[in-house]
């Protein structure tokens, strides 16, 4: 009986997160889906029942049509992936050496750089982002002290442009880099540095050799955690880049709020989110293979 029971216990611990999953993931998934083989209709809501009136169904692939042969929703696909891809590598250039050394530091210190770190989440994420625009527009105080130095003699343009999304970008997500990579550094041994180094590995050798393989999960997760949510961002681009700013996540507020295109909103969603999905499997299916390789 008692085995029974721990059983039972064990298929509904299991079963939970499936359960969240399906009602918070699959299901939106699914209505999304469906909105986006639908016709738009001024109506309420604004798209066509997915069975007709005789009961048929009735789907059309239009909408995804649409956006393989309109050039402007590449552009902004691209553009998405190249603002969102050079703001994860820059957070990785910036929060590698910081989560190394926070990793090294003394306790005392390590939990004060720690908190330095966590430190901008007590602040809205919308004051940090006006904060920037006070620093980036013609008269802030980047332009200020660049004028005060002499090294400009007028205002630098450097709001609504896709440097002040990309600054933008970096400085919200680089703590979702740092955090990762800190858990992944701090739990390494350095015996493994220091017998590298007894065998001759120079500094550089023994980091590419030992500590870079040993850190390359928490790089993984630290770049996938800057990725995913500056791929489709909303905020930084309508404050920072302004409203001509093409990227994914203003494209989907302008369609589902302003031209009230759900179908062909709900479209643009699906391919974001299979541009988002696909490589994670394929990086999870890499790494199975390789841990079955290894063992």
């Amino acid at each position: 009986m008692p085995q029974r029971t721990d059983k039972t216990w064990r298929r509904v611990t299991i079963a939970i997160p499936y359960l969240w999953l399906f009602v918070f993931f699959l299901l939106p998934f699914a209505i999304i889906l469906k909105i986006s083989l639908a016709d738009p209709i001024v109506a309420q809501p604004p798209f066509t029942p997915i069975f007709d009136a005789q009961g048929r169904l009735s789907v059309t692939l239009d909408n995804f049509l649409f956006l393989l042969t309109d050039k402007l929703y590449a552009f902004t696909y691209l553009k998405s992936v190249f603002l969102a891809g050079a703001a994860t590598v820059l957070c990785l250039m910036l929060g590698f050496p910081m989560a190394y050394g926070i990793a090294r530091a003394q306790p005392a210190v390590r939990s004060l750089l720690l908190l330095l770190i966590v430190l901008p989440f007590w602040i809205s994420f919308l004051l940090r982002v006006y904060a920037w625009m006070g620093l980036l527009n013609n008269y802030g105080a980047i332009n200020n002290a660049l004028m005060w130095l002499g090294l400009i003699d007028q205002p630098v343009q450097m709001m609504y442009t896709d440097f002040a999304i990309f600054i933008g970008l970096t400085y919200s997500y680089l703590p979702f880099m740092v955090l990762p990579l800190y858990a992944t550094l701090e739990r390494m041994d350095l015996d493994l540095i220091e017998a590298a180094q007894d065998l001759g590995a120079s500094r550089t050798r023994a980091f590419w050799d030992v500590t870079w393989p040993l850190a390359r999960a928490g790089v993984i997760a630290g770049c996938l955690l800057v990725f995913i949510p500056a791929m489709g961002e909303y905020v930084i681009p309508y404050l920072l880049g302004g409203p001509e700013s093409l990227l994914i996540g203003r494209v989907l507020f302008d369609e589902f709020f302003v031209n009230r295109d759900w179908p062909l909103a709900a479209s643009v969603a699906i391919v974001l989110l299979l541009l988002l999905v696909v490589p994670i499997v394929m990086l999870q299916r890499s790494q199975t293979g390789e841990a079955e390789t290894a063992a």
